[in-house]
């Protein structure tokens, strides 16, 4: 069996981290392919080395571009790779252009397709990724859904019982095993020669603060929504009168600009990588977001999120109580922010043990093996 993991934007590396340990750790014959679509190799090759995983052996470096650049240079560079290595299997994570290209690439020259995270529907066909996580799960021969919820999905929208493989969230995993990495660096140890940032780095007290990610293009192309979640960012962040931290991404920034916005109460500091992030993330008094990943690991890790969009294809963070859905209402996302700064963070993880990685690297070996 060799199989190809495929991946290419920051959130897939950290998602597909507990995998690629778990095959690399059974002497799997596997490869990674980069595919360079939000930033190059070089520049995401930082979360390799501190996540301790082998380096890509492909880097496609196709950039950023419209939806059809993006994806049609990455179908030929992709299946450039497969026609080459000829793995029986691709593995892809998530909803991204990188996603989607990958498994039909693969699927068109009858290589298996593994879907990691699969089932997650948001019912948004204005957001990208709804269409990229769907058709990739109907080209997709295994389909790791990460809860029963994603499962019943899947076989309500007709796909065999037998394709479907409940493992858990491989969040879970990458957050105990990086969290390790991370309590590690800030013990002293050495983490190869990368330093990790702590809250204190930055003059800030644990549950002193407020998190900020916002990056999604609903939210940050659209002026008048973007204002409207600047406003109610500013509400916060005067009412409860702590610093709201945001390490900006570079769209946000750039449409920002193009807008002529200015956030008034909001600490703008460079992206960090995850380690650093991880470290801000759980000792966060609250966390907002418009990111999925990031409603996943603020429920893992027992800080209350608010989420700025209109829905979410994670409804379990509803369901236990550790996220509410917010939009883009100045005082919608100030309501939210008080109730979930009064909640009891004592939910219940519904994401899994933190052995997801270990249950795809099962299935694959029983079907190859």
């Amino acid at each position: 069996m060799k199989i190809a993991v495929i991946l290419g934007t920051r959130p897939e590396i950290i998602k597909m981290s507990p995998v690629i340990r778990e095959l690399e750790k059974r002497n799997l014959d596997f490869f990674v392919l980069h595919t360079g679509q939000h930033y190059s190799y070089n520049l995401n090759k930082i979360f390799f080395e501190q996540l301790k995983l082998p380096e890509a052996k492909y880097n496609v470096s196709v950039g950023s571009g419209s939806h059809a650049e993006e994806t049609g240079k990455m179908l030929i560079e992709i299946e450039r790779v497969l026609q080459q290595e000829k793995p029986n299997i691709a593995l892809v994570e998530g909803d991204t252009n990188s996603v989607l290209a990958a498994a039909l690439a693969a699927s068109k020259l009858h290589i298996k397709v593994g879907h990691v995270e699969a089932g997650l529907r948001s019912y948004d066909r204005q957001m990208p990724e709804e269409i990229n996580r769907t058709l990739t799960d109907h080209c997709s021969d295994y389909l790791f859904a990460p809860t029963q919820k994603a499962r019943d999905i899947l076989l309500g929208e007709g796909i065999p019982e037998e394709k479907i493989f409940v493992t858990g969230n491989t969040i879970v995993d990458a957050i105990y095993q990086n969290l390790e990495l991370a309590n590690e660096k800030r013990t002293g140890n050495k983490l190869n020669k990368l330093e990790t940032l702590e809250p204190r780095t930055l003059n800030l007290e644990p549950k002193q603060y407020f998190l900020l990610t916002l990056h999604r293009q609903e939210n940050v192309d659209n002026r008048e929504r973007l204002g409207s979640i600047l406003k109610g960012l500013d509400k916060i962040a005067i009412e409860f009168c702590l610093p709201v931290i945001y390490p900006i991404h570079p769209r946000s920034r750039k449409m920002m600009s193009y807008f002529n916005l200015e956030p008034k109460n909001l600490e703008l500091i460079e992206p960090l990588d995850f380690l650093s992030f991880l470290q801000l993330e759980s000792n966060a008094k609250l966390i907002l977001t418009d990111s999925g990943g990031i409603q996943e690991e603020s429920c893992i890790l027992g800080v209350p999120c608010v989420t700025l969009r209109n829905n979410t294809e994670r409804p379990e963070t509803l369901e236990v109580g550790s996220n509410i859905l917010a939009g883009a209402s100045p005082d919608k996302i100030l309501e939210c922010s008080r109730i979930m700064l009064g909640r009891e963070n004592n939910w219940r993880n519904p994401f899994g043990d933190g052995n997801a990685g270990r249950r795809i690297a099962d299935i694959l070996e029983g079907k190859h093996g």
